[in-house]
């Protein structure tokens, strides 16, 4: 409200509506509002007038640039404006009531709606927190780790108002990790939205050191180390000897399992994953992973961290990648395998866009780097031996490690960079593998593209790993970005319908290969004509 009134959309923000009503009508103030007067000129100029109509054509650019067509309401807002403009007042408001209508029954609007705001909120508020637990407020908190993960957590702790201990094997690195605390804030001070007294707080709250001593009196601890299970082992022991037998010990680990990471603890029931995603300071979501033995009160710490520092948890149990990295690794490998098939780049890179994706995955893989993406194919075709489905990914991969192109970072990947680290096109080394003769439509790719990361979702709720359907679509959105507009994964299903979904994954099976075959849980309620929110929703849970 205070936004629109300083947008001039609205007079007043009261307390009181009825009486500020009847304060208003008593005196006497000016009803005719300047677009009723005469002579009235529009701000920016009318549409048919030249400055109105490059602003408009600029809008509409920068709109369809930022959307690309997805949201309903986007559109609907500029043409509201623009048709509006055109015609007399009460006339514009009639329009805009049509377009308003033409977007409440558009299904991506419910299906946000209730994502983004209902479903969001539920889980910021608790919706899933053990009810037998009291209050787990953290007061102390440990990162051992200062690295960009690890100085990114100490950051949003100082923020929430948490002392926080920032432990590396050297000062010099935990110095530097707490100095990325002080660059952010100094940022901020430039664009005037901090002060140099908030700087100093935040600071103050933060312990740099190598002395595992100093997490003496810590009730979380969260390690954010090297991804080796044995130096993970090392500092797990190292933090049980420092602290007391009620703190409750967290691995930020992105890959490695919780329950076997918690066979170096002596509490495993008070052992859990928290993984945060970089930059820290930005995303929003939080993965929560429960190890097979990890116990309400550690579930409930982790949560109500979360809480303090103002973010979205959702809680999942112990598996390969959880749930986050286990469906966007799948989105990455579908793209990186099209470039190996002969389909041109350029229409994988778009088609991801089109359809709402944030990257497309061959940008995503630079983002992340792809040395990155060799180690994880070659732990998990080892974990999987045989069984391993992606060896035309990796000879893509792997061909492009070979020829130093490890990403962004390197100024080298999928993409070229210039000097400065800004991408200027796709590399046209690509062309290294030959453009198939006959290009598959925008909606195949898509398809591909979208049931990567889908037919994935519902296998982690079918075999446990998600337990509510609203972490698994809120998860997707905040956590690697899936089409917004979609609602995410499970309601992007509930839109299309369980029964074509079948049909299209069984296409892209015969067609692709067992990778699209759909889960016998998706198959079953398509059978029945269920949706996913009507089998598996908050109301269904209740009943």
């Amino acid at each position: 409200p205070k936004k629109a009134k300083a947008a001039g959309l609205i007079d007043e923000v009261v307390d009181d509506p009825v009486a500020a009503a009847k304060e208003w009508v008593l005196s006497g103030p000016a009803i005719v509002k300047p677009w009723d007067e005469k002579g009235y000129r529009m701000p920016g100029g009318a549409p048919y007038h030249p400055a109105g109509f490059m602003t408009f054509v600029g809008a509409s650019a920068m709109v369809n640039g930022k959307t690309r067509g997805v949201y309903p309401a986007a559109r609907a807002l500029l043409s509201a404006v623009y048709e509006g403009a055109l015609v007399p007042f009460d006339t514009a408001i009639r329009i805009e009531a049509r377009w308003f209508t033409h977007v409440l029954m558009n299904p991506s609007s419910g299906a946000m709606i209730r994502s983004l705001f209902i479903n969001k909120e539920a889980l910021e508020k608790g919706a899933l927190r053990p009810a037998n637990v009291p209050d787990q407020t953290v007061k102390k908190l440990g990162v051992i780790g200062a690295g960009m993960m690890g100085a990114g957590i100490a950051l949003v702790a100082a923020q929430a108002g948490i002392k926080v201990v920032l432990v590396d094997q050297s000062q010099e690195a935990a110095d530097k990790g707490r100095a990325h605390t002080e660059s952010y804030m100094d940022k901020g001070i430039a664009r005037g939205k901090a002060t140099s007294e908030k700087k100093a707080d935040l600071l103050g709250r933060i312990t740099a050191t190598t002395d595992y001593s100093a997490l003496s009196g810590a009730d979380l601890v969260i390690e954010a180390v090297f991804e080796d299970p044995g130096i993970k082992a090392e500092v797990t022991k190292r933090v049980q000897a420092a602290v007391g037998e009620t703190c409750i010990i967290a691995t930020n680990t992105s890959t490695l399992p919780i329950t076997d990471l918690a066979r170096a603890a002596d509490r495993p029931g008070d052992f859990i994953g928290i993984h945060f995603f970089s930059p820290v300071e930005k995303m929003m979501l939080v993965e929560i992973i429960r190890g097979r033995e990890t116990g309400d009160r550690a579930a409930a710490k982790a949560l109500d961290f979360v809480r303090q520092i103002r973010k979205t948890p959702i809680v999942v149990n112990d598996a390969r990648f959880f749930y986050a990295n286990r469906c966007i690794i799948p989105y990455i490998n579908e793209g990186i395998r099209m470039v190996g098939e002969g389909i041109a780049p350029a229409l994988v890179e778009n088609a991801a866009k089109l359809v709402g994706m944030p990257l497309g995955p061959l940008q995503l893989v630079d983002e992340t780097s792809i040395d990155l993406g060799v180690k994880i194919a070659r732990a998990t075709r080892a974990a999987m031996g045989a069984a391993y489905p992606d060896g035309a990914v990796d000879d893509v991969l792997f061909w492009l490690a070979d020829q130093g192109r490890l990403g962004r970072k390197a100024g080298a990947g999928f993409y070229a960079y210039d000097p400065e680290g800004k991408r200027v096109g796709l590399w046209q080394g690509l062309g290294h593998y030959p453009r198939a003769a006959d290009q598959p439509d925008l909606s195949e790719v898509q398809h591909r593209l979208l049931f990567a990361q889908v037919l994935e979702a519902v296998r982690a709720l079918e075999e446990g790993v998600l337990t509510d359907i609203r972490e698994g679509d809120v998860g997707a959105i905040l956590g690697w970005g899936f089409a917004p507009w979609s609602g995410g994964p499970f309601s992007w299903l509930d839109m299309i319908g369980t029964d074509r979904a079948v049909t299209l994954c069984d296409d892209l099976a015969a067609r692709h290969g067992p990778r699209f075959a759909p889960p016998d849980l998706l198959r079953e309620m398509a059978e029945r004509d269920e949706t996913f929110y009507g089998r598996f929703g908050p109301a269904a849970q209740a009943a």
